[in-house]
């Protein structure tokens, strides 16, 4: 079996080692012609009495800011960086044993021109200023609060020194606007229960605060961080002077019911289709502070029914779609849990691949029951998750702590047949773990880490003993830092172990993941005997962020061909290798023309494990800030060698032709009522066997403060003249059957935000799609490794394909014969989705929903065009809708 991964790891320590003499003399020239940037510090000189509070209405009134010095002198950030700002920003922080109040001035000479756009909370639009507080002073973390102009709230968890921005993070704090004569006012009152501190009689924390003012387009920090720092939180000033305030130990429960009712078409003489549904339910979630740092989240019999549907996708590859999480109990403080397989700089490299991916929890069933004809099934459309708890946090001492179990029931389908019913299990009983650790040491410069997770199912029903019975994944990773941050080094290794049936084992070998059943893949081959599968993957980098125009990383990624990790997280391929390399060019300083330009260049080589060099890829591409506030970039690839293990589904090694691609967008000022945006990509074969072209151009449209509106239509051609239709077994051997497809796809996205003040918004997304692909030249693959590409099939002739009722013969000799039949290929899929939620945030932290949904998805006529199918398929049919009433009330003890 070809070892690569040995050559790239003595690559890397050679790069490792030159990029030490690098950092030397890099740090010899900076010594030389730049000054360090020095920390402010803000001491907190007062505490309040709990008689003697302000008043949280936005005025700055009250007298106990009388009793302290502003804090300002702000630095402009963008554009133009380490200069004076506009208008100046001051504020003021006083505290008591419970909270911690922020008075801010933010100086404006032309008061009537203040932006105060509303939006929903975490909209970050129009002026606004952000306080983000580093509690436990690791210079990687921090919690950030923002107040607009509006008075609308936004909050987020800060990791990965300023890399990762969560705002599903939603405490619970105070705070009002006001617009006088000199600008706008804001008062912020955070409880010490929502932040996390150590036990330390006098606190040190880290500080920084953003204004950022829209006319302008113009960020200014009280604390300077200049464009070329290698992080956010690490460049922090410091709060010092909170004595003596003790830890608010957290206690939260929210109940909530829901009650919904469904109506549908009715389905004649379905019992499970009479045309409309109605239930009710309850449910409870909790949050519990353990200590100061660490906090227990549970929930029971959770309902997400408010969370906005997927997007409309259809894939023709094979693999699986990456949607994001949106449900609120898996989305918040995700980031603990968050362990990247192979992310990279480059890209390119399976971002989205993670060793959790939680929407594998509460999935739709995975089996299907056995069901004749005349018979009507009703299968779930989730699983019901039927609790899960949360356990994470961040002690002082730089322990990062995540522990999440879940447990979801076990469902069946339910037959009927003319009246008498069984039922069948189509998800077992399963349960769910993951465990995250992450220690920071050396100064807060380097970090290592683990993370373990656990899938094991109940007994297993027959029509669901594909699944396996158990499934473990795991992993190290670590980072060092040094130079002051602008060098790193990191990386992680990943193990997989299954376990399960022969059945289970077979089906994961042979599915799109692995396929180890292809013909002319000598490192791997099918063990129909096996009962178990363990896998091994990683990634290894080395780069440079900071201290300058230049940047650049370079790694290696591997994945075996045994890695499983899809039974709780998210894996599109195996039996991988690739090398990666990005350097990239940055403006710090604006000029006539822009405000900030970044040139990028990217190579990769891509093996697999039996030594065959399936791409190598070329990239560059540059975007662009203009003096006007217009966004523009572009990008070219050039791949002159790409081979596909997988196109073929279990078939023989796929060369593909030599392609060019690009992609290019444009964006006017987002700071106008009405935006525009136009994005177009391309591909093309240089031989033209494979031509691709997508194109996206919309609008958003904010006529007054309180009312968002946009429309995004979006178009594209797939023509490709060897696409997989199947793998058909005959007499004399197997065919890998393609076809030329011509596919056009075009979908629209439509959204409406209307504010009626911060705590009342009303938003609808509605999504009308349809996806057609016609099939013709129909060929089976003969020499799939062919350098000319019509030397790689023999193409049917038409008078060796005759089609009837739906269904192809195909008579390879002519003899009269059919040699074998296959269904017609062509597709029509036509969607249509929509959600219209009202929510009401009636006291901080409790809300009532109203939620309504439709949804039509019907198979449309390949025959016919686009809009066609869209009036035949949409707007002539009776859609599936869902009306949700949800209220919850959040208890603070």
């Amino acid at each position: 079996m070809f070892k690569p991964t040995l050559a790239l790891c003595v690559l890397f320590i050679g790069a490792f080692t030159f990029s030490q003499d690098i950092a030397e003399a890099d740090a010899k020239v900076n010594d030389a012609d730049a000054s360090d940037v020095i920390p402010k510090k803000i001491y907190v000189t007062r505490g309040i009495g709990e008689d003697s509070p302000p008043t949280i209405d936005g005025l700055l009134n009250d007298p106990i800011w009388e009793t302290v010095d502003w804090a300002g002198d702000y630095i402009e950030n963008r554009p133009d960086e380490n200069t004076p700002p506009s208008y100046q920003t001051k504020f003021k922080i006083v505290y008591d044993s419970k909270f911690l109040y922020i008075g801010v001035r933010c100086l404006d000479g032309e008061p009537e021109n203040i932006v105060k756009r509303m939006s929903r909370r975490d909209g970050f639009d129009g002026d606004w200023v952000e306080f983000n507080i580093d509690s436990y002073h690791d210079k990687r973390t921090a919690f950030s609060f923002t107040v607009t102009a509006a008075g609308v709230k936004g909050d987020e968890l800060v990791s990965e020194n300023g890399n990762n921005w969560d705002d599903s993070w939603n405490p619970i704090w105070y705070t009002r606007t006001h617009v006088d004569d000199e600008g706008w006012t804001a008062e912020l009152k955070i409880p010490f229960s929502q932040i996390k501190f150590g036990k330390e009689a006098e606190q040190v924390w880290g500080l920084q605060s953003t204004r950022r003012f829209f006319r302008a387009e113009e960020r200014s920090l009280w604390q300077r961080i200049p464009l070329d720092a290698p992080g956010w939180v690490s460049e922090f000033g410091e709060l010092h002077g909170l004595k003596n305030i003790e830890s608010q130990h957290q206690l939260e429960i929210q109940p909530y019911t829901v009650a919904s009712g469904e109506t549908y078409e009715a389905e004649e003489g379905n019992p499970f289709r009479d045309g409309n549904e109605t239930d009710i339910n309850f449910g409870l979630d909790a949050k519990i502070g353990i200590t100061n740092d660490l906090t227990l989240d549970l929930t029971v019999n959770p309902d997400f029914g408010q969370v906005e549907a997927d997007p409309s996708a259809i894939a023709l590859d094979g693999f699986q779609i990456f949607f994001r999480e949106q449900r609120p109990f898996f989305v918040e403080n995700n980031n603990i849990f968050n362990f990247n397989l192979s992310q990279s700089q480059a890209g390119n490299t399976f971002g989205f691949d993670n060793v959790f991916y939680s929407r594998r929890i509460g999935r739709s069933p995975q089996g299907s029951p056995d069901s004749a004809d005349g018979e009507f099934v009703d299968i779930p459309d989730n699983t019901q998750i039927i609790g899960a708890a949360k356990f994470s946090g961040k002690t002082k001492d730089g322990w990062a702590i995540g522990v999440l179990e879940s447990v979801t029931a076990e469902k069946y389908a339910t037959i009927d047949n003319n009246g008498e019913r069984r039922r069948e299990v189509v998800e077992p009983l399963t349960n769910y773990f993951v465990g995250r650790l992450q220690k920071d040491f050396n100064e807060r410069n380097s970090y290592i880490g683990g993370i373990f997770t656990a899938v094991n199912r109940d007994a297993l029903a027959e029509n669901v003993s594909f699944l396996h019975r158990s499934a473990y994944t795991g992993g190290f990773d670590f980072k060092h830092q040094w130079h002051d941050r602008d060098w790193y080094v990191g990386g992680n290794i990943n193990w997989s172990h299954i376990e399960g049936s022969e059945e289970a084992i077979r089906a994961t070998q042979e599915s799109i993941t692995h396929l180890f059943q292809r013909v002319d893949a000598d490192h791997v081959s099918v063990d129909e005997e096996r009962t178990s599968l363990t896998g091994t993957g990683g990634n290894l980098q080395l780069g440079k962020v900071g201290d300058g125009h230049f940047m650049f990383e370079t790694g290696g990624t591997w994945r075996s061909p045994e890695l499983e990790m899809n039974d709780i997280g998210f894996q599109r391929e195996s039996d991988d290798i690739r090398h990666y390399t990005w350097i990239g060019y940055r403006t710090l300083k604006p000029d006539s023309t822009f405000r900030r330009v970044g040139i990028n260049y990217n190579h990769w080589s891509v093996w697999d494990f039996g030594g065959n060099h399936n791409q190598l890829r070329f990239n560059t591409n540059s975007w662009q800030n203009w003096d006007n506030n217009w966004f523009t970039n572009l990008g070219v690839n050039y791949v002159p060698i790409q081979y596909d293990n997988f196109a073929l589904r279990g078939g023989p090694r796929l060369r593909r032709s030599p392609e060019m691609s690009f992609w290019n967008s444009v964006r006017t000022d987002n700071r106008k009522k009405l935006r525009l945006q136009f994005f177009h990509n391309g591909a093309r074969a240089l031989d033209n066997s494979i031509q691709r072209y997508s194109v996206e151009f919309g609008f958003r449209y904010q006529p007054i403060d309180a009312l968002r509106i946009s429309v995004f239509p979006q178009y594209s051609i797939n023509n490709d003249k060897l696409q997989y239709i199947d793998n058909i077994d005959i007499t004399n051997g197997v065919r890998y059957l393609n076809g030329e497809i011509e596919q056009r796809t075009l979908s629209m996205s439509v959204r409406l935000n209307y504010n009626i003040n911060p705590n009342l918004t009303v938003q609808y997304w509605g999504q009308p799609f349809i996806s057609r692909g016609r099939y013709s030249n129909f060929k089976h693959v003969t020499d799939a490794t062919a350098r000319e590409f019509n030397n790689r099939f023999l193409q049917y002739d038409t008078n060796q394909v005759a089609f009837e009722e739906d269904t192809f013969s195909v008579d390879e000799d002519l003899d009269g014969t059919v040699d074998f039949t296959f269904d017609d290929p062509d597709f029509a899929f036509v969607q249509f989705r929509s959600n219209l939620v009202v929510r009401w945030e009636y006291i901080p932290g409790s809300e009532i929903f109203l939620v309504w949904s439709q949804d039509v998805s019907q198979s449309g006529d390949p025959a016919n065009g686009l809009f066609a199918n869209l009036e035949d398929n949409v707007f002539g049919q009776t859609p599936q809708n869902i009306f949700l009433l949800k209220a919850t009330y959040r208890f603070v003890f």
